[in-house]
């Protein structure tokens, strides 16, 4: 009896064992797939993510050309890394390249980049950048900021305004006064942006500024340049008032409009089309901003220059950028259809290069 007790024992402490080992290879092999294989339990996502990421930054970037070294482009993100802009600033740059080969607005959309162009083109050697002037769209300020990358003044705060302007003191060289080499070579290498805003609100603007307020007492625009629209534009030949603006949108939609605009000179600038001023279709900018949405977009053109860290865009008094719709509908208000369609014609490649919609008061 106490053989088969001892027996009975020793088979149960054999059981016992096996169920231990057994149980001990179980553990063993859930903790290696655990450990060993992310990939087998919810872990999936991360890997692949990762591989996603690794594919892109080890996509390949042609080698630029080998310019002597004060033509080498400087800026983050494009000095030889893969470019990552914003959608919207890839679907700016798509849309004007788009617009750009529709050869039914070519006329509209393409100009020589002639010294008129040049001249508006602003250059910064030190950070290899070009700026575009766009007059209505907050451009006093990016001079502002070229003024100080140049060196001329060591803050924003220190310029005075009188200088800002005037291009023999605020060190800031025109591309025009350039040799061509030197000249292909900045429009091949460096950093170009400008600014573009609603084509019609840039248009009361610029009336504004230089016929009714004038608050940089130029005086050739009122006592000058609109005697001259007056005298060819306006219907009422015995009204007697100041240009208004109806004879200013009938000059502008005048087929014929290069009859005056030859004789005010370059002073036609404040209200000339953006392809006229900086020939979008010709030269290949890097960044163009919008000037609705100036707060988003001027970091985002410092940083993707490379001076984020030297210098910061002044800033800018709330609501000054938003479109005005109302306004500019009061101010077309008492305008003809027939002039409206006629100046929407001429500007109608700002209009479609740079996404801004018809007027709702043309369609109606």
């Amino acid at each position: 009896w106490l053989t088969s007790d001892n027996m009975h024992h020793q088979w149960l402490l054999l059981a016992a064992c096996f169920w231990v080992i057994f149980m001990f290879m179980v553990a063993s092999k859930f903790i290696t797939l655990t450990f060993k294989d992310p990939d087998g339990y919810g872990a999936k996502q991360e890997p692949l993510i990762l591989t996603a990421v690794t594919k892109v930054e080890e996509v390949h970037v042609p080698e630029e050309k080998h310019w002597p070294e004060e033509f080498q482009p400087t800026g983050k993100g494009f000095s030889g890394n893969l470019i990552r802009q914003p959608l919207v600033h890839m679907e700016r740059l798509e849309l004007l390249r788009n617009v750009c080969r529709d050869t039914a607005l070519r006329d509209l959309s393409h100009t020589a980049v002639s010294k008129f162009v040049l001249d508006r083109i602003f250059v910064c050697d030190k950070h290899k950048i070009l700026f575009c002037q766009t007059p209505k769209v907050g451009n006093t300020q990016w001079k502002k900021v070229l003024i100080v990358l140049n060196g001329a003044f060591s803050s924003i705060e220190e310029i005075p305004e009188n200088i800002v302007h005037d291009h023999e003191k605020n060190g800031l060289p025109r591309l025009s006064s350039f040799s061509d080499s030197e000249i292909k070579k900045r429009l091949n290498l460096y950093f170009k942006f400008f600014i573009v805003r609603d084509p019609f609100e840039r248009l009361i603007s610029a009336f504004k500024d230089k016929f009714v307020h004038n608050p940089r007492f130029e005086p050739w625009y009122r006592h000058e340049i609109a005697p001259g629209i007056i005298r060819k534009y306006r219907k009422n030949r015995t009204e007697t008032k100041g240009l208004q603006f109806e004879d200013f949108v009938r000059y502008l939609g005048d087929p014929n409009h290069r009859w005056l605009d030859v004789q005010f000179g370059d002073h036609i600038i404040h209200w000339v089309t953006y392809v006229e001023l900086c020939a979008p279709c010709e030269i290949t900018y890097s960044v163009i901003g919008h000037h609705e949405t100036l707060e988003d977009d001027a970091p985002y053109i410092l940083k993707a220059a490379g001076i984020d860290h030297l210098v910061s865009y002044p800033t800018i008094p709330p609501g000054i950028t938003v479109y005005n719709r109302t306004k500019v509908e009061r101010y077309f208000s008492g305008i003809s259809k027939r002039d409206i369609r006629r100046l929407y014609a001429r500007f109608e490649g700002d209009f479609k290069l740079f996404g801004y919609r018809e007027p709702d008061f043309l369609l109606n």
